[in-house]
């Protein structure tokens, strides 16, 4: 269709010339605009179903850790990962007196492993507005959520020594509220990691509120220094540098944080600069399929291209 209005177009300037008296060989003809450079790396990860699967966690409801939404959403989690052909697995504990249940699933054998994870539990109250409600948590939760599920259906996952893991970690997210802490569930899990035979982790990546329409995902301050250049300098390979800054911005208390003290490289992928953070606003409509395909595409290339890894 658009080279036929092409044609049709060039036709009637043609005619408007001749009527006009003047040539067309007097007029310069504009040159086709560029091709897009192609990427480097065959791409796969869509960020259309990644957003769809935001909208499915939110759909739920608030997932406050214990509540029936957390539950339906753990279960969603672990039945399209079963679905995607990934062994899976619960990790469950229970602080202050609520159930706690951490997903994992993996693929490949080996004697070391990379784990990637999200928190998928949504705050009890949107404390930074009005503290009666909770937080639907569509970027601060559902997103990273979404990039890994979409991970778990595109990734050719190639490397034989190595065995790839996606953690999603539950009671994140209830700081400073009744008497919680931060990043329990991860905690947990990097405490207990090795106890049901894991191998030894060599790096960590967390993905958290990775969603904003408004993506400025710049250099977390505690995250290790090697792996956050190895994954902003992909992303500027890959187009996507005026979203990766690699400059630091925040230092943050996240899921990363545990790996880190027990000496596993990690990094943190978060958009800190997000006006909706712990209010009722931080819907579906805040978070962008763009942003999520940026942050997915990045992780794909760097996880199936081990020489990227090094």
């Amino acid at each position: 269709m658009k080279n036929v209005l092409y044609r049709l177009s060039g036709l009637l300037c043609l005619a408007l010339l001749a009527a006009c008296g003047t040539s067309h060989r007097d007029i310069t003809p504009l040159s086709p605009p560029p091709s897009p450079t192609p990427s480097p790396f065959p791409l796969t990860f869509e960020g259309e179903t990644a957003f769809g699967w935001v909208q499915r966690q939110c759909d739920l409801g608030a997932r406050v850790t214990g509540s029936e939404a957390n539950r339906q959403a753990g279960d969603m989690v672990l039945a399209e990962l079963a679905a995607q052909g990934w062994t899976t697995a619960e990790q469950t504990f229970t602080y202050q007196g609520t159930l706690v249940r951490n997903l994992l699933a993996w693929r490949g054998e080996g004697t070391s492993a990379l784990l990637v994870g999200a928190h998928y539990d949504s705050r009890r109250a949107a404390d930074m507005e009005d503290p009666s409600v909770p937080v639907m948590g569509a970027n601060d939760g559902a997103s990273g959520v979404a990039v890994l599920l979409e991970l778990a259906r595109v990734l050719d996952w190639g490397t034989p020594d190595t065995r790839l893991y996606l953690a999603f970690f539950d009671a994140e997210d209830n700081g400073r509220l009744a008497g919680w802490d931060w990043i329990v569930g991860s905690r947990y899990m990097a405490e207990h990691w090795g106890e049901a035979g894991e191998p030894p982790l060599t790096a960590m990546i967390l993905v958290d509120m990775v969603g904003d329409a408004d993506q400025q995902l710049y250099y977390e301050g505690q995250s290790d220094a090697v792996l956050r250049e190895q994954l902003w300098s992909l992303a500027g390979t890959l187009g996507y540098g005026e979203r990766f800054i690699p400059t630091p911005r925040y230092t943050l208390l996240d899921d990363h944080l545990p790996f880190l003290e027990r000496g596993i490289p990690a990094v943190d992928l978060i958009d800190f600069d997000y006006p909706y953070w712990h209010t009722t606003q931080d819907t579906p409509d805040k978070v962008s399929a763009e942003s999520l395909e940026a942050v997915g595409r990045t992780l794909e290339v760097w996880l199936e291209d081990a020489a990227l890894r090094k």
